[in-house]
């Protein structure tokens, strides 16, 4: 006989313009939400009336009624708590300023809104960017999504930035369909690591996806949100403004930061909208030991899938096969530096690296360049691989890879960041 007991129920009646808010810590905990009267939508995605929605443990859920709903939630998360103070409307504003430019865009066959969403980190600007998306695509838009946060990628994986073609809202319980997205391998998990190298990659994914919103009508009149890292002092503050020039943005979202707002509308152009726009309640600040195993989460589900189990493939790859390299070489005193050379120069460079056991656990990317002469720092990945043995004597690595062999291409590049494949 099983001693599994039903999970507690607690019906939650939800008035007009309030949320349901939830979280879920501990591990192999699990909540079900069901939406019983009325309408509600978690993150601009509508829920349909019965259907069960099941979230897993690092869960942080808000259901928003515009006009009063019940909701069944089944199950122990550890916060559970109705908000009747919630900025929602004012996010629907927001948007409802954006669908106006859209609409002059599309009549003039002119460009859509391109925007971006700035604060420090948990604010919730990633939650703001699905909003934003959602509620686009419910009204026929096709934005395009731009992720610069390398700390957490919402589109690839952690030490990635990209942007992805969103044509549908995103699932309830999940992110947006990651189809083809296009995406440029930086390597760490902070713009810190190497400015220059980011602020490279910045100016080539605008370049690459400003030419694609020319290229598609629909697109174009639908304009970009873009996310951004939580680092908005000193060269963090260098970054947003190299990225609304690179971008050519035309509005941004400050949350929760007064003094970054004004800082904005200081130092942007005049043609740019700064909108300040409060946080939620419900954002929860994240210790360093969450950040990491949200990381190590968004790595595993990369390969092994979230609620839909995926079957990564294991496979040796010999030495001689493959060429690994990683970008940017320790800084050399002006002094040593060849003739005409800058020292930003060396963090961009492409550096080989010898096959070894340093490697193991390590991330790899896979450039989509076929050789050396292209500009494989600037050039985008087809995705990624784990190490997960080195053997010196056979001179082959053991990797995870969500294809089977072979590899696509030939060239590697390497990643700070690390995996420890426990399945």
């Amino acid at each position: 006989m099983s001693d599994d007991k039903p999970a507690p129920k607690t019906d939650y009646k939800l008035e007009p313009d309030s949320e349901l808010r939830f979280e879920i810590e501990t591990k192999n905990e699990k909540a079900t939400v069901v939406l019983l009267n009325g309408q509600a939508e978690m993150f601009g995605t509508e829920l349909v009336v019965k259907k069960p929605y099941e979230f897993l443990t690092g869960a942080k859920v808000a259901i928003f009624t515009y006009h009063g709903c019940t909701i069944e939630l089944r199950g122990k998360p550890d916060v559970a708590y109705v908000a009747k103070e919630t900025p929602m409307v004012m996010y629907l504003n927001a948007n409802s300023a954006l669908e106006h430019l859209r609409s002059k865009a599309e009549k003039e066959d002119a460009q859509g809104p391109i925007v971006m969403v700035v604060g420090p980190t948990d604010v919730g600007k990633t939650t703001l960017c699905r909003i934003f998306l959602n509620y686009a695509v419910r009204l026929g838009r096709r934005p395009i999504y731009v992720d610069l946060d390398v700390g957490q990628g919402g589109i690839a994986i952690p030490g990635t930035i990209g942007a992805l073609l969103v044509e549908r809202p995103a699932p309830v319980a999940e992110g947006f369909s990651q189809q083809a997205p296009l995406v440029y391998h930086y390597g760490h998990n902070t713009p810190s690591a190497n400015s220059t190298f980011y602020d490279v990659l910045i100016s080539k994914l605008a370049e690459t996806t400003l030419e694609r919103l020319q290229a598609n009508k629909k697109a174009k009149s639908s304009g970009m949100i873009i996310n951004t890292c939580g680092w908005v002092k000193g060269s963090g503050y260098s970054h947003i403004l190299h990225t609304v020039s690179a971008f050519e943005v035309t509005a941004i979202f400050v949350l929760d930061q007064e003094r970054l707002y004004n800082e904005l509308l200081r130092d942007v152009k005049r043609s740019v909208q700064v909108v300040f726009l409060p946080k939620s309640g419900g954002v929860v600040e994240r210790t360093k030991s969450q950040r990491n195993e949200s990381r190590d989460l968004r790595i595993r589900e990369y390969f092994y899938g979230s609620k839909m189990p995926l079957f990564p493939h294991s496979f040796d790859v010999k030495f001689s096969d493959i060429k690994i390299f990683k970008v940017g070489s320790p800084p050399l005193p002006d002094s040593c530096l060849p003739l005409g050379m800058k020292a930003e120069d060396n963090y961009t460079k492409l550096v080989a690296v010898v096959p070894g056991p340093q490697l193991l656990h390590h991330i790899l990317a896979v450039s989509f360049a076929e050789s050396t002469d292209e500009n494989v720092i600037q050039t985008n990945v087809a995705g990624f691989i784990c190490v997960t043995n080195v053997n010196m004597e056979k001179q082959v690595l053991t990797i995870l890879s969500p294809q089977p062999r072979p590899l696509p291409q030939t060239i590697l590049l390497v990643s700070d960041l690390q995996f420890m494949d426990s399945n």
